[in-house]
């Protein structure tokens, strides 16, 4: 096995976004027809319907389903010593906007939103607040996913699609402008799949513009079309520009969510379902659909039966629509755990019963996998020797997520899970830290920890020192392997 880099570590200045981070900008409205209800009720002499116009109607069916986010960063001061936590901090309000997707309180939004934050407050539109866990993030789509527990059952999104978009379509965004919460702007499709370069940290492809007013605090908010279904997520201006604003197509958002949901997976459950998605657009409203792929051999899901083409329409109680759909009927199962699966086959509705199965499953098969990146990391599995020996688990965090703490390093690993009572947990290592360093070497990859745990001299290096950033500064610790 390759030994990993040694690496010396230099500390730099910390960038972070507020929000969109970018500038106010002017906004022209464009008036839509406004359409009036079929039946006119006259009170006195003035009409009763004439004035809830398809945006009043498409706002009041998003707008539950809309959260306000307010952050709290911790910003320090360079320090001669890299693993010193210096006294001079200084605490930086954000704000941003998210989405939920799920009514047990899973919600998207940007990961500029939420990078290095140290406190997250999510506020409902019925003005309760609560605070929020960052579970899973995709930095190259500046997507991330968070979480609160709420008592009750949360309003979801409706999902639409953006395959079909036109330009000079009407849509509105809505999110917490300048801590506005709530605001709504209208304005049109502009263009789709533009790529945009904001800087020489942050490059995005494929967006759609819009001249719908989007200011600071719209990061993570929905762009939704006249008839109330989401098809972007607000994530940038063209600072000094006017009535130039960006969203990421909804499209690429639901596929980015189905991937960090299954990451976040409580259990490590493994089910074999290969699934994308479908979206026929041939009349006025896209429908959506998600066609099984293939079925891993012996796996579960062909074990039940399912087959290559067969079009999900229910896990258990879930109705499916999109990808992210699955994982959220599945995120929390355990194994052994049989849910009844509904499905269409050549027209007709079939029903089976899909058996979850764990990690370590002997029927289990692992399909290749590209080279982990920033948006397909993968994580290792509670079987392997990392968890075995040090308790936690691993994916691969992206490189421009470590070298803006720290230009001298080129990466790390992002820890996802930690079990309690384990070596990495007595250490004071937590869920959402990112591991750079261990002993003398660099952690860029799991076989570099592996490597280390797998060295003859391992028990020299007892307690072994470890490097992680958390609250944008990298900090020192030693854990016993045993």
């Amino acid at each position: 096995m390759i030994s990993p880099r040694r690496f010396l570590l230099s500390l730099g200045t910390l960038p972070f976004f507020l929000g969109t981070g970018s500038h106010v900008y002017s906004q022209q409205p464009i008036n839509p027809l406004v359409q009036p209800e079929k039946s006119i009720k006259l009170i006195g002499s003035t009409p009763v319907g004439m004035r809830k116009t398809d945006v009043v109607r498409a706002f009041d069916r998003v707008k539950h389903a809309v959260v306000n986010i307010h952050s709290e960063r911790t910003v320090s001061s360079p320090s001669v010593d890299v693993y010193s936590i210096t006294p001079h901090q200084n605490r930086v309000n954000g704000m941003g906007t998210g989405i939920i997707i799920d009514p047990r309180g899973f919600i998207i939004t940007n990961y500029h939103v939420v990078e290095d934050v140290s406190l997250l407050r999510i506020r409902l539109w019925d003005g309760t607040s609560y605070n929020a866990a960052i579970m899973a993030r995709n930095p190259e789509l500046d997507l991330a996913l968070i979480k609160i527990d709420a008592p009750q059952p949360l309003p979801t999104i409706p999902i639409g699609s953006s395959q079909d978009l036109m330009i000079g379509e009407v849509v509105i965004a809505v999110g917490n402008a300048f801590g506005y919460e709530h605001t709504v702007s209208q304005g049109i499709i502009a263009a789709v799949k533009r790529d945009v370069t904001l800087n020489k940290d942050m490059a995005y492809k494929s967006l759609i513009q819009t001249d719908a007013a989007i200011n600071p605090g719209n990061s993570g908010g929905p762009l939704v079309n006249i008839l109330g279904d989401c098809v972007g997520v607000n994530v940038a201006i063209r600072a000094g520009a006017q009535n130039i604003g960006f969203a990421i197509p909804v499209d690429q958002m639901v596929k980015a969510a189905a991937d960090m949901l299954r990451s976040r997976r409580r259990y490590g459950t493994y089910d074999g379902l290969q699934v994308r998605d479908s979206v026929e657009v041939t009349g006025e409203t896209p429908i959506r659909s998600v066609v099984l792929d293939r079925a891993d051999t012996n796996s579960p899901a062909a074990r039940a039966g399912l087959k290559t083409g067969d079009v999900l329409l229910q896990i258990a109680d879930t109705k499916i629509a999109c990808s992210f759909d699955v994982e959220r009927a599945l995120i929390e199962r355990k194994a052994g755990e049989s849910l009844p699966i509904v499905y269409r086959r050549d027209q007709q509705e079939q029903r089976t019963d899909l058996v979850m199965s764990g990690p370590d499953s002997p029927f289990r098969v692992v399909s290749k996998q590209p080279t982990p990146t920033a948006a397909t990391t993968t994580s290792s599995a509670p079987a392997d020797p990392v968890w075995n020996k040090l308790g936690m688990q691993l994916a691969p965090a992206g490189e421009d997520t470590v070298t803006k703490v720290n230009k001298g390093l080129k990466g790390g690993l992002e820890i996802t899970n930690v079990g309690a009572d384990t070596a990495a947990y007595k250490a004071g290592i937590r869920k959402g830290d990112i591991l750079v360093g261990l002993h003398t070497w660099e952690m860029l990859t799991i076989e570099n920890v592996q490597y280390v745990l797998s060295h003859p001299d391992l028990g020299t290096f007892n307690p072994l020192s470890f490097y992680i950033l958390r609250a944008g500064q990298v900090r020192r610790g030693s854990l016993m392997v045993p």
